[in-house]
């Protein structure tokens, strides 16, 4: 799996996004895809962004791409 940084977009930011994690099967997101984003209200931003980082669970899995937006 091979991670593609991207910023935030403006939508995100403006909803309070502070981290995205998209597993995809392309290099750009599709409605299809897997999305988990971390908030500022969560609690544990630290911990919740590193597990979002390691994609090794998943690479075995049909995604090809971990695109990581910050």
């Amino acid at each position: 799996m091979k991670k593609v940084n991207k910023t935030l977009t403006k939508m995100q930011i403006s909803r309070g996004v502070v981290f995205s994690s998209t597993l995809s099967k392309k290099r750009t997101e599709q409605s299809e895809d897997l999305t988990h984003e971390v908030l500022k209200s969560h609690e544990n931003i630290k911990e919740r962004i590193a597990k979002l980082e390691n994609d090794s669970f998943f690479n075995e899995s049909p995604y090809n791409f971990n695109i990581i937006r910050r």
